[in-house]
């Protein structure tokens, strides 16, 4: 069972209720979206190890006021996987081409992990197009502490991720192992994933061509950076919501998003550890209905 590719039909059973499945040309690319709800759109961007599914507890209570679109980035689940593109910048140009491509040129932006980098890239890069942006549980490349990071003996996984090639070889076949120790690793509540929905993930990256393209995430970051510090040049204006966990980046979200914008609130979630989404659902929603309830000063 761990083995067996991820099917469409597979990913169609754990789908929210009132959602539906796309295959959407955007940027050259083929993306996966996953769509519903209405209202202000809403574009939820995920993470490593994960997926669009990686939302499924909050796309339900966020579409009874958001059209919320929920996607597979470049190299991850259903989406293309490309041999090149995997930077935030390239990666941001997917998402607004996606969003752009469903009819929505004005749109909010919500990331977690490297999806959190990537909704930062867009919100530089997109300044007419996005109106919020929140930012869950991770650093970003435009930090000052950025480049410390790498010492960080919770951060093993990013220079083991940057090695070319050998990260591919050591995970194939072992990909339910991997991910799920990846997940549980990082976890306050170990009841947030069962294994069901560890077994969506593992199947998923072992789809070909998948680990790749996510080890490419990694392997962007000196470009990603370099970016970033030229975006930081002219702070984010628009309403900026920075959250984590208590037991993760919680205490450093907002004062890290203050050196990249002007208007930036947020903090800790009690009891929770790196997957905001899945462990406090109803706490992250409350914090971003009301977030996104505010007006945005552009």
């Amino acid at each position: 069972m761990h083995g067996r590719s991820l099917a469409v039909n597979d990913v169609e059973l754990f789908t929210p209720q009132g959602f539906r499945h796309r295959l959407v040309g955007a940027g050259g690319i083929k993306l996966h979206a996953v769509v519903g709800g209405e209202g202000l759109p809403l574009l939820l961007i995920h993470g490593f190890p994960q997926t669009w599914y990686a939302w499924r507890k909050v796309m339900p209570l966020l579409a009874e006021h958001h059209t919320v679109v929920a996607f597979d980035l470049r190299g991850a689940g259903h989406s293309d996987c490309p041999q090149g593109g995997y930077d935030k910048a390239s990666l941001a140009g997917d998402g607004h081409a996606l969003m752009l491509a469903l009819g929505h040129s004005r749109y909010a932006v919500c990331g977690h992990d490297i999806g959190a980098m990537v909704a930062y890239a867009q919100a530089s890069l997109y300044r007419d197009h996005v109106s919020h942006l929140a930012v869950l549980d991770t650093p970003l490349p435009g930090w000052s502490r950025w480049e410390q990071l790498f010492a960080d003996p919770k951060l093993w996984h990013w220079s083991f991720h940057k090695k070319t090639d050998l990260p591919e070889r050591l995970i194939y076949g072992r990909e339910y192992d991997y991910i799920s120790t990846f997940l549980f690793d990082r976890v306050f509540d170990h009841g947030a994933f069962d294994d069901a929905s560890v077994n969506v993930f593992s199947r998923a990256w072992a789809q070909p061509g998948r680990t790749r393209g996510a080890m490419e995430w990694y392997r962007t970051f000196e470009k990603d950076r370099v970016d970033a510090l030229d975006w930081k040049r002219r702070l984010l204006t628009i309403p900026v919501l920075a959250l984590g966990g208590d037991q993760r980046w919680g205490p450093d979200m907002v004062r890290m998003t203050e050196e990249l914008a002007s208007n930036v609130r947020g903090g800790s979630i009690l009891d929770c550890n790196h997957w905001i989404a899945e462990e406090k659902p109803a706490e992250l929603c409350s914090a971003l209905l009301d977030f996104l309830a505010e007006g945005s000063d552009g």
